[in-house]
């Protein structure tokens, strides 16, 4: 075939250099040129003249065999970074590639182009050097000037890089995004910016005046002059952009906690190894008791794996740990079916293989379609509430693993952040009294559209995480064999409860009281604080088992009018029982309150005399607080307080968690069961908003809402009836939702 045969071949394996034809190689220790290669053999002409014809497995087999000089190993030019060339410099270089290929055969195109070549450029009837004359003439005609040594060095360079190599290079060097911008004046405005994100956000011209001050403690004064103002602030985008240190306070808070890249994606594959838990304002107004308007807070706990929203517990603001360890109550127990509730939502209407379910768990009959998950592992953020002993022995007992997120990093929790996100758009702007996001999308009277108590709002989201969240389909959810289609919750719980199992964690009473709240005390002769009752006759005065010698009493915040006390019971399996210890003072209080509602009374009774009747004092006025808010007199401030006390009594009252899961709260051993918060959970003065105090004293007297004119009809029929009544007044800017009116306006 001759030495045009085969091109080259490459020896000692992969990537070694290549032998062709000219290259110059070392065998049986002289030095040979390669003169041609054939098949598998190559022929060698030594220095002196001699020759050698051999295979090339045994030149490669030679010991001493190696390439004294060859060409440099071809690269695969980076063609990739031809678009980002501006459009001349890009055009430019294709055009001489064109003209290098017609020099070296003859076409443009290449050797494989159809067509004669020009008579200028046959290979058959010109040299080389004449062909490279000519395109130089040819070039410098058409103006721009060439001669034949850039032609020449141009061939050189498309033979090395290809293409690449005849991109004009100054338009392809790396360019800084800082210019020529001093290092040190860099160094110090970054530093600058670095330092400001927790502080306020300023004006640039402020960042200016920093830097200057850095810069003449670290150089001198006036030793690097900075440049002008206009160069001064594109520097700063320059720098702050692309690392979003000149956005608002909340978002700089936010990079700065966010961890180092890159970023993993949470991967699970069970439900309930891992759940993450979080409380928010929902962007809604709720009425409370005697027309209190505010935001409800909403605590709820988010299955990773299925996107399920396990639990959900809507409060008035004061989130406690009782609340969050109700969310884990809620979610290892299944929702019953409420009456009002269509049986389409119902579990065993839905995806879930609700017989094969309910041959293991007999809780499930008439159950709602919301998934049952037993968490292993729980994220949560430093709020006090999730933090708190209570929850974490709480989530101890159940085995479950906490795994407190780092302060201040959504991120580590962008899953239940961004259920927030769409529990607000998906549910919450449909809702009557619907506040926005912010107070730049508020409406004029968002106040006056609540409607709904908090009970009914509570209902109406319970609803809709079964029907309008659990049965919609997911983007996030995709099932290995089938990733171009979304699931929902429900449908992905169905496909991993059928890998996984499901195992029943069914909770007892004793698991509920071990739930809340824990306190140690002494048993006196007068009983526990304000808490006493006959069982605890044969403990007064006594030392626990304990090593602190005090006793273990469990509370609810949300209903302080009973505790529970562990007592001995040898005939218990574990040698003790609970028992219920009423507040003394329940008989003078009918009305609901809560924890911080007593707290509100503390600060404002000044502790006199003794204990007894210091105590004593304090529910007298706790009585007259919710008499005085029923009626319509008093602070502002007092009236959200009885507000909260009651709809957190409605709340507890029916179950809460006990009703989940027994249908009625339980029952206690004690005659007259009384509820207070005696204990030391401090009696400093209760925060009052600032912009409440001014109102205050004009609140005093009775407030008369001169009510929409509208209005007056229906407002005639209810005074007639009860004249000469004092019935608790109502904020007329507040419209409590009556069905009987409603069907009156229809």
């Amino acid at each position: 075939m001759g030495a045009g045969g085969v091109m080259g071949a490459r020896g000692r394996g992969p990537g070694g250099p290549v032998v062709e034809v000219g290259s110059r190689v070392r065998f049986e220790g002289r030095t040979w040129t390669v003169a041609a290669l054939h098949g598998g053999q190559v022929r060698l002409i030594a220095e002196n003249g001699e020759m050698a014809a051999l295979l090339l497995s045994l030149l490669f087999a030679d010991e001493g065999f190696g390439v004294a000089a060859a060409p440099a190993a071809r690269r695969v030019p980076p063609l990739g970074l031809l678009k980002s060339l501006p459009a001349p410099v890009r055009e430019r270089a294709l055009a001489w590639e064109r003209h290098v290929r017609e020099v070296e055969t003859g076409r443009p195109g290449g050797s494989a182009a159809a067509g004669p070549p020009r008579d200028a450029y046959d290979p058959d009837a010109r040299t080389l050097a004449q062909r490279e004359e000519a395109k130089a003439a040819e070039l410098s005609a058409a103006g721009m000037p060439t001669s034949a040594v850039t032609v020449r060095r141009m061939r050189a360079r498309y033979r090395s890089d290809g293409v690449w190599g005849l991109v004009d290079q100054r338009a392809a060097r790396p360019r800084s995004a800082l210019g020529r911008a001093d290092e040190r004046v860099v160094a110090a405005l970054l530093e600058v910016l670095e330092a400001g994100q927790e502080r306020s956000s300023g004006t640039l011209g402020r960042l200016r005046v920093y830097t200057e001050r850095l810069l003449a403690e670290q150089h001198g004064d006036g030793s690097v002059p900075l440049p002008s103002p206009a160069t001064f602030n594109r520097l700063v985008h320059a720098l702050a952009d692309g690392r979003g240190l000149l956005g608002s306070a909340r978002q700089r808070r936010w990079r700065s906690a966010r961890p180092a890249p890159p970023f993993v994606p949470t991967t699970v594959m069970a439900p309930g190894e891992l759940v993450m838990m979080d409380s928010t304002l929902l962007d809604a107004f709720v009425v409370l008791d005697d027309g209190v308007v505010e935001r409800p807070e909403l605590t709820i706990a988010l299955d990773v794996a299925t996107r399920s929203i396990c639990a959900a517990v809507l409060r008035p603001k004061g989130t406690r740990s009782v609340d969050a360890a109700q969310l884990l109550a809620q979610m290892m127990v299944p929702a019953p079916m409420r009456p009002a509730w269509p049986q389409a939502l119902a579990m065993e209407r839905s995806v879930i293989p609700y017989e094969r379910l309910l041959s293991v768990d007999a809780r499930l009959e008439g159950a709602a379609a919301r998934p049952v998950i037993t968490p292993q592992t729980v994220v949560v953020d430093q709020g006090s509430v999730f933090v708190s002993s209570s929850f974490v022995a709480a989530c101890g007992s159940l085995g479950i693993s906490l795994q407190p997120a780092p302060p201040g990093n959504g991120p580590a929790k962008g899953h239940v952040e961004r259920t927030f996100s769409s529990i607000n758009t998906l549910f919450a702007q449909h809702v009557a009294g619907y506040t926005g996001s912010h107070t730049g999308e508020r409406g004029r009277d968002t106040e006056g559209e609540a409607v709904w108590t908090l009970a009914q709002l509570d209902d109406l989201l319970q609803e809709w995480i079964i029907c309008g969240w659990q049965a919609r389909e997911h983007d996030g959810l995709r099932h290995p064999m089938m990733p171009r289609r979304a699931l929902s919750p429900n449908e992905m719980w169905a496909a991993l409860v059928a890998v996984c199992g499901y195992v029943p964690v069914p909770l007892g009473r004793e698991d509920y009281i071990e739930l809340m709240p824990v306190k140690r005390q002494k048993i006196n002769d007068y009983g526990i604080r304000t808490y006493d009752h006959k069982t605890l006759n044969p403990y007064r005065g006594e030392a626990s088992l304990a090593a602190d010698g005090l006793w273990e009493i469990h509370y609810n915040p949300h209903a302080p009018d009973e505790v529970w006390v562990r007592l001995p019971k040898p005939g218990r399996p574990r040698g003790y029982g609970w028992e219920a210890v009423p507040w003394i003072h329940r008989t003078l209080v009918s009305a609901p309150f809560t924890d911080f509602t007593w707290q509100h009374v503390r600060s404002t009774v000044t502790q006199r005399g003794s204990r007894v009747q210091h105590e004593h004092d304090l529910a007298l006025a706790l009585r007259e607080l919710l008499e005085r808010a029923a009626a319509g007199h008093g602070s502002r401030r007092d009236k959200v307080v009885a507000a909260r006390a009651r709809a957190h009594g409605a709340a507890n009252e029916g179950g809460a968690v006990w009703g989940i899961l027994y249908g009625q709260q339980p029952q206690t051993a004690a005659d007259g069961p009384d509820e207070d918060d005696g204990f030391d959970h401090g009696e400093e003065a209760f925060a009052e908003d600032a912009e409440t105090e001014a109102g205050e004293a004009d609140a005093a007297g009775e407030y008369q809402p001169p009510g929409p004119a509208g209005a007056e009809g229906l407002a005639g029929v209810g005074a007639g009836d009860n004249e000469g009544q004092a019935g608790p007044a109502r904020d007329s800017s507040v419209t409590v939702y009556d069905p009987f009116e409603e069907s009156l306006r229809w």
